[in-house]
């Protein structure tokens, strides 16, 4: 009986759907073949002429052959031979190669980085445990030339990808299944990151009869609604999507759950089950079955310890090398604001730091002297989100100040107050004390660590980010930070202030 009313409802939900709109079918094995073929072979082209370089500049261009031969008798050709292979075998054996890493940012770079080292320290063992007499300047290049020039060409091919996804190719097609608030929030998240790759052609929301032509307005999107939790089903067979996005557990439960990843089998379509939490870094999403059911434990975020210590370092490193390289143009900035305006070189502002204890955050005077007590004046005239003041056009921005701006160079005394532990390099944003009286409690949580030269607000658009996007960005960072992310952030800002960008 329950079976034939299961049976009744399936075919139910396949008239239903047979009568809603046609949906352009994007399918990802139009793609994925040759991006995976494409990311072999780039790989190789680097791991080979990384090793090959490696034995030629230790031992000479001109004896690189079947007879090179270590003092102890190595024959390093075909050593070379068996890294590339064993280096190649270990990226394909952690997954560096699936369709699901490309493009992941962080966890991509990462994954690489942790099986290069693991790599050649399985090396480093064999050689100890068999004493064998390698040739130390052979690794010491084939490592971080190899290691630099896989960051390097996935770093090159994301790019490519994103700028692809983001004029509508190497899509993955997505249906998703769940109530109509948590639909419209993760298809206004894949509409809002294109970059992702991830295109909704159809929802499925419990309750819902599936009547002809129904559609739900997502942003730009109009979607097809196929039925409710049990057209899933037919629902593919109509819009071929490529993954099934649940966020309706409590309608389905684990048995529909299990139920449903059965059906799927026969399709190839992968089906993913949203947490309904946001802004969560990986590495803080852990799996670990409890009492047979899967559960996601959200780790904390971590402050303290060894990690804050780490990164203090890095940051009095980072700052003392960054204020040595650009002493020069720190030198002719100065000279340049002296000459052409009055006033003083630098301009000091009270902010908020970690903790809300406040500090004098110090920049290159980019505006007239005085140009605090023309605030008031100006105040009609704010294009700034939120509580923060920004004039596209601000009067009182000098002529070296408009340039000095535009790349950031008004920014670089803030390394000082790295060296005075008032900031680190990378962070959110440093807050004014007026501002805090208009956050909320939540907001508050920026404060935890200290504000940065640069962050994730830097590299997303600078000024022209709306007030509630700048403070996702700082609380994502808060709540996620490493100093991979740092990394990335740092070449981001990098990039981002060569092209001037956002900054006015």
């Amino acid at each position: 009986m329950v079976s034939i009313t299961r049976e009744a409802t399936r075919t139910r939900a396949r008239r239903k759907v047979a009568m809603a709109q046609p949906v352009t079918r994007v399918s990802r094995k139009d793609w994925e073949p040759a991006l995976i073929r494409r990311t072999w072979i780039t790989d190789t082209i680097v791991i080979a002429a990384s090793v090959a370089a490696a034995q030629a500049l230790r031992f000479g261009a001109l004896h690189v052959n079947v007879s090179t031969k270590s003092h102890a008798g190595l024959n390093y050709t075909l050593f070379s031979i068996l890294l590339i292979v064993a280096w190649i075998g270990a990226l394909v054996a952690n997954g560096t190669h699936t369709p699901r890493v490309f493009g992941s940012g962080p966890d991509e770079y990462r994954l690489i980085i942790s099986t290069t080292c693991w790599l050649f320290g399985v090396v480093a063992i064999v050689a100890l445990l068999f004493q064998l007499d390698f040739a130390r300047g052979y690794l010491a290049i084939a490592f971080p030339v190899g290691l630099a020039g896989l960051l390097w060409s996935r770093w090159v091919s994301r790019r490519s990808i994103a700028h692809r996804r983001e004029r509508g190719e190497n899509q993955t097609s997505v249906l998703l299944v769940g109530r109509e608030r948590a639909v419209r929030e993760v298809a206004l998240q894949f509409e809002q990151s294109l970059a992702s790759g991830h295109r909704v052609v159809g929802v499925c929301v419990p309750g819902h009869e599936g009547q002809p032509g129904a559609t739900m307005i997502v942003g730009e999107q109009k979607l097809p609604i196929f039925g409710d939790e049990h057209s899933v089903i037919a629902a593919l067979e109509h819009c071929g999507a490529d993954t099934v996005a649940v966020t309706a557990t409590e309608e389905l439960g684990h048995e529909g759950l299990r139920k449903l990843m059965w059906e799927l089998d026969p399709y190839d379509v992968d089906m993913v089950v949203s947490p309904g939490v946001c802004d969560i870094a990986g590495p803080r999403l852990v799996m670990r079955p409890v009492a047979g059911m899967p559960l996601i434990h959200v780790e904390k975020p971590t402050y303290e310890g060894a990690k804050r210590w780490g990164k203090l370092a890095f940051d009095l490193s980072f700052a003392t090398f960054a204020l040595l390289v650009v002493a020069p143009i720190m030198v002719l900035t100065a000279l340049a604001i002296k000459l052409t305006s009055k006033g003083p070189v630098f301009y000091r502002q009270t902010r908020v730091g970690a903790d809300g204890k406040e500090f004098q955050m110090l920049k290159f005077r980019s505006m007239v002297a005085g140009a605090d007590m023309m605030l008031s004046d100006l105040l009609a005239y704010n294009e700034g989100a939120g509580a923060l003041f920004k004039i596209r056009e601000d009067p009182r921005v000098t002529r070296v100040g408009k340039f000095i701006r535009r790349f950031s160079i008004d920014e670089l005394p803030q390394f000082i107050n790295v060296l005075r532990r008032e900031m680190s390099v990378v962070g959110p944003r440093p807050p004014l004390p007026r501002e805090l009286d208009s956050w909320g409690n939540e907001v508050h949580r920026r404060l935890l660590v200290k504000p940065g030269v640069t962050g994730l607000w830097q590299v997303s658009g600078r000024s022209d980010l709306s007030w509630e996007e700048s403070v996702r960005l700082d609380l994502s960072y808060v709540e996620n930070w490493s100093m991979v992310g740092d990394l990335l952030i740092i070449v981001k800002t990098l990039r981002a202030v060569t092209a001037g960008e956002g900054a006015y």
